[in-house]
């Protein structure tokens, strides 16, 4: 028993490294100033938050993740329902194709997609050649949203199918035969049953949503600024590492709050079908 004690020292060391040192330099960036090449004790980071400006693109954030963690939870749900059906027998190759993209950079994915969707791109020229005036698919919150859908669905759709595959069919017949029709066997066994799945989902999907700037800077061309873009550029263009550490920081509580919500929510929906 000893001995497997020592196999978690590399995660441990690693964790230390690379977890830990990088969140106590923010930490201790975030409350400190540079004032004559000396590092005092401050709030000012944390106050400047307190502006509108970055308020409002918190704001902002926040609803881009929201609609687009809801808009893939609402297609996600019914897919893995469909997957999950004993007449449906092409659910491997479904869970491929939902699957294949990730294999792909993120980065690249995107690019393509801008590709495809620039004033001179492949769906502006089929328009055009189907009489259709050019469309400005590109740099607006539409087209962030549309990214965010592509890149961050799959981590919605296999946690929830994952959790209603291990459903037990007896459970389901076992509604039926007790009267329940199909709403009332969603509603009372299935859905509360696939809860672990779902606030998976969602964590996997608000949270990269939230914090992303890859996807905002290539599909938003700038025009949308988000709360992961700020951050980004405090450390590499205005070299405010204070103020980003801040930022970052806040983000970090704010995404903690999100994940104990969640996980008490999870936590009462077990107890309630118990």
């Amino acid at each position: 028993m000893n001995n497997k004690k020592y196999l978690i020292a590399p995660y441990v060391i690693w964790s230390f490294i690379f977890v830990m040192i990088p969140l106590i330099l923010l930490i201790v960036y975030s409350f400190t100033e540079q004032v004559d090449g000396k590092f005092i004790f401050s709030l000012d980071s944390y106050a400047k938050f307190l502006d509108p400006l970055y308020v409002d693109v918190l704001l902002r954030s926040f609803r881009l993740a929201f609609i687009t963690t809801i808009v893939c939870f609402v297609a996600a749900y019914p897919l893995a329902m469909i997957l999950n059906s004993k007449e449906f027998s092409n659910k491997t190759i479904i869970l491929i194709l939902i699957v294949l993209p990730m294999w792909m950079n993120s980065l690249m994915r995107t690019y393509a997609w801008m590709i495809l969707l620039e004033n001179k791109g492949v769906v502006n020229t089929i328009l055009n050649f189907l009489g259709i005036p050019t469309q400005q698919f590109l740099y607006g919150e539409s087209a962030i949203i549309f990214g965010m859908i592509y890149n961050f669905f799959p981590f919605m759709i296999l946690p929830i199918y994952n959790s209603i595959s291990k459903i037990d069919n007896a459970l389901i017949e076992a509604s039926y035969d007790l009267g329940a029709n199909k709403f009332v066997t969603f509603r009372r066994v299935i859905l509360p049953l696939s809860m672990p799945g779902v606030i998976t989902g969602v964590i996997m999907v608000f949270m990269p949503s939230l914090t992303t700037f890859m996807i905002t800077r290539l599909l938003g061309g700038g025009q949308v600024v988000l709360i992961g873009n700020m951050i980004e550029e405090q450390f590499t263009r205005t070299n405010n590492w204070g103020f980003g550490s801040a930022l970052s920081m806040i983000l970090m509580a704010i995404i903690l709050v999100s994940i104990v919500f969640f996980s008490k929510n999870e936590s009462l929906d077990k107890g309630g079908l118990v």
